[in-house]
């Protein structure tokens, strides 16, 4: 999709990646009751290859594995919503079917989420490098979630643990095997030189990695680094080593001081071109014929969605429980500061709901979860993306399907 400014010449050519999960409803749970909707299909093979053929010949750029390391037990200290739900559970490993997908593609690239607190650096550069090969460079790496352990580590800790993990993949994946090291000279018998390879010998604070890298330099050699986080740290990781960043909110206004931060920091910090540092943003978009037809998609999808499992990933991504509240109760009135202004947040951009219950809550996200829905004709929903590439200076947009594999989906990337 190229944007343009009235009649002058194109401005920007958009990134355009679908964004998924290895379970039932992803942004939208309890759409897997939907009589169309094929996400029940995750644990299947056939699906996954579908989803990337189909993906491809809509002329996407990539397609986006989220993944979550544990359930979400915020909500009612519990995780029998998200359990009962289908809330992004249960959910399976992405990588593998990233290899599957791009033997049945030709250019679209991949992107999984991976974990830089809980994963050892060396194995999972073992993994990259292995599915960089596999998928002959179209193999995209993300820092994005950090969960797993008994206790977390402290929030500024991981983004200092994320960083030497960085320093040791660079190392790994640039500095341990020369380009030439693999020889495969049959008349002497060497498959590889060894004085072409050599240890990277770090030691750090949280990890010692003798090495070297056991994996041969594949086309990329260190993958495209995608971060999602808008922490002060999350900043300025990602304006140090991300090539892309992910970005979810309600309205273009409240994602573009931060984006304008990280690139500024880019910049001044690191001396890189802020340019080169691409933004993706959640959307949903409901598309019809006309603006009628897709208020009715919606409407029929609201019958479906699970206001419990909506407030069990609102409770994952925020840390804040709304059962505490009654089912009435204005949290735009309650003494929590964190309730107030999370809530006020989602109130400034939606004007219409005059009283925000934990209901009118669970029903802002249930659709699309924390990102906007676009909802309309083509026309309409491109001049909605429009807004925000003007607004918020993003790139692209990880898109996500309410009804995942339907045929309504299929109809849609026609």
């Amino acid at each position: 999709m190229t944007l343009q400014d009235g009649g002058a010449e194109a401005k920007k050519r958009l990134i355009i990646n679908a964004f998924v999960e290895m379970c039932s409803g992803h942004q939208s749970p309890g759409l897997w009751r939907h009589p169309d909707d094929q996400s029940w299909r995750f644990t299947d093979i056939d699906h996954w290859v579908e989803l990337a053929k189909m993906l491809e010949k809509a002329n996407f750029h990539g397609i986006f594995i989220a993944d979550v390391l544990g359930g979400y037990d915020v909500y009612k200290q519990s995780l029998d919503p998200a359990i009962i739900s289908g809330a992004q559970w249960p959910v399976n490993e992405p990588l593998a079917v990233v290899s599957a997908m791009a033997a049945a593609t030709r250019s679209i690239g991949f992107g999984v989420t991976v974990s830089t607190t809980y994963e050892q650096p060396y194995h999972l550069a073992r993994r990259l490098s292995t599915l960089d090969h596999l998928t002959k460079g179209r193999y995209l790496d993300s820092a994005a979630r950090n969960m797993g352990h008994t206790q977390q580590p402290q929030h500024d800790d991981r983004y200092a643990q994320a960083e030497e993990y960085m320093t040791v993949m660079y190392k790994l994946f640039q500095s341990s095997w020369r380009d030439d090291a693999v020889q495969l000279n049959r008349e002497k018998g060497i498959y590889t030189s060894p004085e072409l390879i050599r240890r990277i010998n770090h030691e750090g604070k949280f990890f010692t990695v003798p090495g070297p890298h056991i994996v041969q330099p594949s086309p990329q050699r260190t993958p495209l680094l995608l971060q999602a986080g808008t922490s002060k740290a999350g900043k300025v990781f990602a304006a140090q080593h991300a090539e892309a960043i992910f970005v979810s909110a309600h309205s273009p206004q409240v994602c573009a001081k931060n984006i304008a931060e990280v690139r500024q920091l880019a910049q001044d910090k690191f001396g890189r071109d802020p340019s080169n540092i691409k933004v993706l943003a959640l959307v949903t978009p409901i598309l019809g014929s006309t603006e009628e037809e897709a208020l009715a998609k919606l409407k029929d999808y609201r019958q479906y969605a699970s206001h419990e499992g909506a407030l069990a990933l609102f409770a994952g991504w925020t840390g804040i429980d709304l059962d505490k509240y009654g089912d009435d109760e204005e949290l735009r009135q309650v003494e929590s500061n964190a309730v107030r202004s999370t809530v006020e947040g989602y109130a400034r951009f939606a004007p219409k709901n005059s009283k925000w219950t934990k209901h009118t809550v669970a029903e802002h996200i249930s659709i699309g979860g924390n990102g906007p829905l676009l909802v309309g004709t083509p026309a309409q929903v491109a001049d909605g993306l429009e807004t925000w590439v003007n607004e918020a200076d993003v790139d692209g947009f990880n898109f996500v399907s309410s009804e995942s594999g339907s045929t309504t989906l299929k109809k849609e990337l026609r």
